[in-house]
């Protein structure tokens, strides 16, 4: 019905967001704030009937809204992949070349997996590649000038209270170890406050507050929690707000904006926003463990997610199995911790709280060193998985996710075994069958089909070369 009768400030969208008490809150969007964010990005990134985008954003991230009504504003092709193709660096290549898909979106994570395909290269529709979600290191920034010089690359920055995106940076070559999350976009405004709402120097850091059109309305049914963030504006006019992000910033010497972390302990894991604080809750919640605490741990290029936690009185061992099967009830698979270790009780500080400091460093190590890997195959796949993973040591009986894997991870193994071996692998088949030996026989197999196949062409090729003669 092309009459309904809309007001900017009727509800939208409402995308739930990670809470820190266990209980996810609902960011209420409105149809002025979406508005204005998607007439900016057709002046940032002008498209029409001669361009594609790509929709693979799952739908709990706000990415996909932009993704799904901004090219049906303006005459652009929409190409909405499979799901499960957001986690397929090889199916999203086919994708792009197949229907000439000229912008899409990717959390930084992801385009670290796509640009390690070697086929990436060939994608020569794309026109624009846009970043949001996690920081964007140098590295990526640089790999994809290098194998994709034509296209524009732009690294994008906003949370789901603040429709989408709020401030936006053209990446170009320049030697810094931080790219910037540059200026607002268009009715928005950006300040770095002090503790005390006063704004800061440029160069020193303070807390990023947002203001103007973008701003949510608050959060579905929690009004306390909607007044603690969104806060009158000491700066503006009588009635206007602002957003705590709780995100910790500083203005460069040019006037962009560098993000610099969470003041919190909400984090992000593979583009997600998460409060470490839900998932403590939900360990909580089983009968079997008494205390929790859930942190961040950096493996090089990767971040996993490790719980520490005390048992209660009388109970010996914990089945992270079982553990896990009841969490996958409550809480999604980017949440779920890569490790749990269990101690006598949580290290605490002199006023009582939980000294994070103190608990023990995570081993992501082999728990079947006994059982080496047997025959070519698994040992190729065992230094994969080393590789990977970032261990020393991996068993035949050993399961990649128990190990800390994730499902960007998985990817990788199969890159770089399709790197080795002409062969097409299933990302499916490596998820159905996550245990090494079990992995290799898999792989076995198909390589075994695989050389079946040539060997027929080869027979037949000679059967007609010899009728010709």
């Amino acid at each position: 019905n092309p009459d309904v009768a809309l007001h900017p400030e009727h509800l939208a969208y409402i995308i739930y967001t990670s809470g820190s008490t266990g209980k996810p809150k609902g960011a209420m969007n409105r149809h002025g704030a979406l508005h204005n964010r998607l007439v900016w990005m057709r002046e940032a990134f002008p498209i029409d009937s001669a361009d594609a985008v790509l929709q693979k954003t799952p739908f709990s991230f706000d990415v996909s809204v932009w993704e799904f009504f901004w090219p049906l504003m303006y005459g652009a092709r929409l190409v909405v992949a499979n799901p499960g193709d957001h986690r397929d660096a090889g199916r999203l290549i086919g994708l792009i070349r197949r229907h000439n898909v000229t912008l899409l979106h990717f959390v930084p994570s992801m385009l670290r997996a796509f640009m390690a395909d070697a086929e990436a290269a060939t994608c020569n529709p794309l026109k624009f590649i846009i970043c949001s979600g996690e920081a964007l290191q140098p590295e990526m920034q640089q790999a994809v000038f290098e194998r994709l010089p034509a296209v524009k690359l732009h690294n994008l920055y906003g949370p789901t209270e603040a429709a989408i995106d709020v401030t936006h940076w053209a990446c170009r070559p320049e030697l810094s170890s931080n790219i910037p999350i540059g200026q607002p976009i268009s009715c928005t405004q950006t300040y770095i406050l002090d503790n005390d709402l006063n704004p800061v120097p440029s160069g020193v850091a303070g807390e990023l507050y947002l203001g103007g059109a973008g701003l949510a309305r608050g959060y579905l049914n929690r009004p306390g929690l909607s007044a603690e963030r969104f806060v009158a504006d000491p700066l503006g006019q009588r009635g206007e707000r602002l957003y705590r992000t709780g995100d910790l910033a500083r203005w460069r010497r040019d006037g962009q904006i560098e993000y610099l972390g969470r003041l919190d302990h909400q984090v992000k894991i593979r583009g997600f926003r998460i409060e470490l604080g839900e998932i403590e809750a939900q360990l909580l919640q089983q009968p079997e463990i008494r205390e929790a605490v859930v942190g961040v741990h950096s493996a090089g290029q990767d971040a996993r997610l490790v719980a520490h936690v005390a048992l209660q009185s009388g109970a010996t061992a914990l089945d992270t199995a079982a553990l896990n099967e009841s969490l996958r009830k409550t809480l999604p698979d980017y949440m779920l911790p890569s490790l749990i270790m269990v101690l006598d009780h949580l290290p605490l500080n002199a006023n009582g709280k939980i000294d994070r400091n103190r608990l023990p460093a995570p081993a992501f190590n082999s728990a079947d060193s006994d059982a080496p890997p047997q025959g070519e195959t698994e040992q190729l796949l065992a230094g994969i998985w080393q590789e990977v993973l970032g261990i020393d040591r991996v068993g035949r009986n050993d399961h990649f996710f128990k190990l800390g894997g994730h499902s960007l991870m998985i990817l990788q193994v199969q890159q770089r075994l399709q790197s080795t071996h002409p062969v097409s692998l299933s990302l499916r088949l490596l998820f159905e069958h996550p245990v090494l030996k079990d992995m290799a026989l898999a792989v076995h197999t198909e390589l075994s089909k695989s050389t079946g196949k040539s060997g027929a062409l080869n027979q037949m090729a000679e059967l007609l070369n010899m009728l010709e003669s």
